[in-house]
C-alpha cells in the first residue's frame, strides 16, 4: 500500500470516527437505536416478535463502544453481506451468517496487512491470500487462521516456498528456494528440512541428495560435483559418525581423508541457509469481537435497553460477544462488573439476574440442565510404611531403579530379532546387605526380572521419555498411590505422585500375550507416531525370597489423563451394551468416576483435520489389534468443559452466562483470544496431538423413552466447548478358552451382539461402527 493509499484510508477513518461520535450525542442513550431500516408510523403499534421482525434487511449500525457496521441484518446479527469497521482500524467486508464472517470476505488490518479469501466460524478457513504490510505473501489454503494444506509463500526477504503445509508449518513436500538462487526440494517436518530431498547450490552447482534431519544432512547421502565426482556414505553434524568415500571424476574411489576437502564445508555453508520465517498475522480475524446490540422498539417513554445474545436484558454493562470467556475465572462476578461498568451492583439484582440465567440454560436443552460431578479426591491411597503393599513399592522403586540407571539409552530404533526373544529377560537378586551390583536396602530379600529389556528401553525412547524423569516420577523421594479397589481383573493399580505413569500388576497370562505381540506392537508404536493405543514403558516381575516365593508381575503404562486440567467426565466405551453402565447412584458419581456406553449422553465433535486423522488412526490401531487375536480394549475418553457457571452448571455453546469453579481454582481458563493464539503460534501445538490436549465440541444427546439399551441418543442441538483425552485401553486381552467359554455361555442368555466377549474379527467391526456413530466432524 502506498503512502498516498494509507493516508486515504487514515482520513476516511478519522471521518467516520467523527460520524460515530456525533451518532452517540445525539442518541437518548448509548444503548439507543440508530437503524435507518424502512420504518413507518405502523411499526411503533408492531409485536416485536412477530415474523416481520426476523427479516434480512439493510441496516447502518453506530455501535455503543464505537464499531461501524453497514450491510445486511437479522436479528441482532449481522447476516449476509457487510461491512464492519473496528474501532482500532481492522475492517471486514464480505458475507456474514448470524454474527459469524462466514463465507467469502476482505479482512484489513491498519497496518496494511490484507487476506481476502474464505472464512468459516470467524477464522479463516479455506482457500485465501493474506498480504503482509512489509509484502510476505501467502496464496494457498487455511484452516482455522492456520496456513494449512497446499499453499506458495513469498517472503519479503526474496525466499520462497512452495508445497504442503500442515499447521501453519511447512510439513510434507515442498521447495523451498532462497534469493540467492539456492534451493530444496524435498520432504519436510514441522518447518524444517527432515526426510529425504535435494538440495542444490546455485553459485557452485554442487549438489546433495539424500536424507535430512533438523535442517542438516543426517543418513545416507551424495554431494555430487559439477564435473562429475561425488562423495557417498553416511552423514551427520557429528564427525566421529561420518564415513563414506570420494570418487573423483572419471577415475576410482580414493580415501576421502586423503583430500583437501572436508564434508564439514557442507554443513558451514547449509548453516548460511536459514529457512525464513515470514511475518505473523498481527491479530487475527476470530480475536476481533462483535459489539452486538438489539434495538427496542417501544415508545418514547420506554429507554431502550441493551440485549445479551441469550435474550437476557443487560444491567448496563457494556459487554462483548466472546464465545469462550465472559467474566474472570476467579468467580468474582460482582468484582468484576462492577470495575468494568464502574459502578455498584445491588446483590438482590445480581441474584435474579443469576436466576434468570440459569433458567434460559435449562431451556436450550429441552431437559435437565447438566453439572459437573462433584470434584473427586485425589486418586489414589499414599503407600505408607506399615502399609501391606509398602514393602513390594520398594521393591519395584529399587527394581526399576536398577533396570534404567544399569544401560544408556539406545543408539538407534532398528532392533534385532533377538531382542524380542520371550527369554530375553535378566534376574538380579537384591539381598538387604546390598552386592556387587545392587545397594543396600531396608526392604526384604527379593529378586527382580525384566523382560526383553532392550525392546523397553527404545521404546521409552521412541515415545520421548527422559530416563532421567523417568526413574524420578517413579523411584523419587515421593510415595506411589494405590487406587482404592482392583480392577475387573482383579489387578491392582498404582499412581506416580506426579500422575505421569501408572503401573498395574498383571496376571502370567496377559504377560505371555504382551510378550507373544511385543514385535508387532513396536512395530506399530514406531510406524504411527499418533497411534491411540495405550504406552508400555516396562514389564517386569517381582519375586520374594523364601517359602512364599510369591511372584508379582508389573506393567508400566502412561497415564492418559496426567493433564493440568481436572477432567470432569470419563467414558469407557466398548460399543456392547451388557452391563455396560455405572452401578452408582448419581449422589456418589464424581469426577474419578469411569462412565460406560449406557451413560453416554454425548456425541464428539473433531474439527475436520482431527477428525480425518482420528479415522484413519482408529482402523489402523484396530486392525492391529485383530490381527493379534486382541479382543475386550476399549476407548478410555476424558472431557473437561471449558465453560461452567458459578453454582457448577455446564454453560451451552451461545447461552452466555457467568464462569468459573470456585472448586477448580488453579485450573486455566481459556478465552477465545487464548485458542485463537494458541493456534497461531505453531510452537505451542505441541502439547495438542490426538487423543491429547484437544480442543473439541461434545453434542448432548438423549435417549429415546423406553429403548435403554440404545446406545447412542438422540443429539438434542445443545452443544458445549470440551477439552478432549482419548485412548484405547485394555489391549492384553487374548480371545482364549475361556472367553470363548464365556461367549458361547452368554449367547444362550443375551443377544450375542450384545456381549464384550465376541471373536476379535467381530469385535473389531463392533467397536468401530460404535466409535464412528459417537465421533463426528464438526461442521
Amino acid at each position: 500500500m502506498s503512502k498516498e493509499q494509507y493516508s486515504g484510508v487514515m482520513r476516511a477513518w478519522e471521518a467516520t470516527l467523527r460520524k460515530t461520535h456525533a451518532a452517540k450525542k445525539r442518541a437518548n442513550s448509548i444503548f439507543g437505536s440508530t437503524s435507518v431500516a424502512p420504518h413507518t408510523d405502523d411499526e411503533e403499534d408492531e409485536d416485536p416478535t412477530s415474523s416481520s421482525t426476523c427479516e434480512v434487511y439493510h441496516a447502518e449500525r453506530f455501535l455503543p463502544n464505537g464499531d461501524i457496521y453497514t450491510g445486511q441484518w437479522y436479528e441482532n446479527f449481522p447476516h449476509g453481506h457487510g461491512k464492519y469497521l473496528w474501532t482500532d482500524g481492522c475492517m471486514y467486508v464480505g458475507e456474514w451468517c448470524q454474527g459469524k464472517t462466514m463465507g467469502s470476505g476482505r479482512f484489513s488490518w491498519p497496518s496494511g496487512a490484507v487476506y481476502d479469501g474464505e472464512f468459516k466460524n470467524n477464522y479463516m478457513d479455506g482457500k485465501g491470500t493474506y498480504t503482509g504490510p512489509s509484502g510476505d505473501t501467502y496464496r494457498g489454503h487455511w484452516i482455522m487462521n492456520l496456513k494449512h494444506g497446499h499453499g506458495l509463500r513469498n517472503y519479503s526477504n526474496g525466499d520462497e516456498y512452495e508445497g504442503d503445509w500442515r499447521r501453519g508449518l511447512q510439513e510434507g513436500n515442498g521447495r523451498y528456494k532462497w534469493s540467492n538462487g539456492d534451493h530444496y526440494i524435498g520432504e519436510w517436518k514441522n518447518g524444517v528440512i527432515c526426510g529425504k530431498g535435494t538440495f542444490l547450490w546455485a553459485g557452485t552447482g554442487n549438489c546433495y541428495d539424500g536424507h535430512w534431519e533438523d535442517g542438516l544432512p543426517k543418513g545416507n547421502g551424495t554431494l555430487l560435483w559439477p564435473d562429475g565426482g561425488f562423495y557417498m556414505g553416511n552423514w551427520s553434524n557429528d564427525p566421529e559418525e561420518r564415513s563414506g568415500s570420494y570418487y573423483p571424476s572419471g577415475s576410482s574411489p580414493m580415501d576421502v581423508n586423503n583430500l583437501d576437502w572436508d564434508p564439514q564445508q557442507v554443513f558451514d555453508e547449509l548453516s548460511k541457509s536459514e529457512i525464513c520465517t515470514g511475518e505473523k498475522v498481527p491479530v487475527l480475524p476470530s480475536q476481533k469481537k462483535l459489539a452486538v446490540w438489539r434495538s427496542s422498539k417501544g415508545g418514547e417513554g420506554n429507554k431502550p435497553r441493551r440485549m445479551s445474545v441469550d435474550g437476557r436484558v443487560s444491567v448496563g454493562v457494556e459487554r462483548t460477544v466472546d464465545r469462550f470467556k465472559m467474566f474472570e475465572a476467579d468467580g468474582d462476578l460482582g468484582g468484576h462488573v462492577a470495575r468494568e461498568a464502574g459502578m455498584h451492583i445491588d446483590a438482590d439484582l445480581l441474584g435474579s439476574e443469576m436466576e434468570q440465567s440459569s433458567g434460559n440454560l435449562r431451556s436450550l436443552g429441552g431437559g435437565q440442565q447438566l453439572r459437573i460431578p462433584k470434584k473427586g479426591k485425589k486418586q489414589g491411597e499414599t503407600i505408607y510404611k506399615g502399609h501391606k503393599n509398602y514393602e513390594l513399592m520398594l521393591n519395584l522403586q529399587l527394581g526399576i531403579r536398577h533396570s534404567v540407571g544399569r544401560a544408556p539409552p539406545p543408539d538407534n530404533l532398528d532392533l534385532k530379532a533377538s531382542a524380542f526373544d520371550v527369554k530375553d529377560k535378566i534376574w538380579t537378586r537384591f539381598p538387604p546387605e546390598g552386592s556387587k551390583y545392587t545397594p543396600p536396602h531396608q526392604s526384604c530379600d527379593f529378586r527382580w526380572k525384566d523382560y526383553c529389556p532392550q525392546v523397553f528401553r527404545t521404546l521409552r525412547k521412541l515415545f520421548k521419555v527422559d530416563p532421567a524423569d523417568y526413574m524420578l516420577s517413579i523411584c523419587g523421594n515421593n510415595a506411589l498411590r494405590e487406587l482404592s479397589s482392583p480392577g475387573k481383573s482383579g489387578s491392582f493399580f498404582y499412581l506416580t505422585h506426579d500422575d505421569r505413569y501408572m503401573i498395574k500388576t498383571m496376571k502370567k497370562a496377559e504377560a505371555k500375550v504382551l510378550l507373544r505381540m511385543l514385535s508387532a506392537y513396536y512395530n506399530h508404536v514406531r510406524a504411527f507416531e499418533n497411534t491411540l493405543v495405550i504406552k508400555f514403558y516396562g514389564l517386569h516381575c517381582v519375586k520374594l525370597t523364601g517359602p512364599a516365593q510369591k511372584k508379582v508381575r508389573f506393567i508400566i503404562m502412561g497415564n492418559l489423563f496426567c493433564s493440568e486440567y481436572t477432567i470432569h467426565r470419563r467414558f469407557d466405551l466398548k460399543g456392547s451394551s451388557l452391563g455396560r453402565t455405572t452401578d452408582k447412584p448419581e449422589s456418589e458419581i464424581d469426577g474419578n468416576t469411569i462412565l460406560k456406553d449406557l451413560d453416554l449422553n454425548f456425541i464428539f465433535r473433531l474439527h475436520k483435520p482431527f477428525f480425518q486423522q482420528f479415522c484413519r488412526q482408529i482402523d489402523r490401531d484396530c486392525e492391529f489389534l485383530e490381527q493379534e487375536r486382541i479382543m475386550d480394549y476399549s476407548l478410555l475418553v476424558g472431557l473437561y468443559f471449558r465453560e461452567t457457571s458459578v453454582a457448577g452448571y455446564l454453560i451451552p455453546t451461545g447461552a452466555r452466562t457467568p464462569t468459573g469453579d470456585p472448586d477448580d481454582e488453579g485450573t486455566p481458563h481459556f478465552s477465545r483470544a487464548d485458542v485463537d493464539q494458541l493456534l497461531n503460534d505453531p510452537s505451542r501445538w505441541a502439547s495438542i496431538k490426538l487423543g491429547v490436549n484437544m480442543p473439541a465440541r461434545v453434542e448432548r444427546t438423549v435417549r429415546s423413552t423406553g429403548c435403554e439399551l440404545q446406545l447412542v441418543g438422540e443429539p438434542t442441538g445443545e452443544f458445549y466447548e470440551v477439552v478432549m483425552f482419548f485412548g484405547i485401553i485394555d489391549i492384553l486381552q487374548d480371545y482364549d478358552i475361556s472367553k470363548k467359554l464365556e461367549h458361547a455361555y452368554k449367547s444362550i442368555q443375551y443377544d450375542p451382539t450384545s456381549i464384550s466377549a465376541v471373536d476379535p474379527r467381530q469385535y473389531s467391526r463392533r467397536f468401530r461402527d460404535f466409535i464412528f456413530k459417537i465421533f463426528i466432524e464438526d461442521a
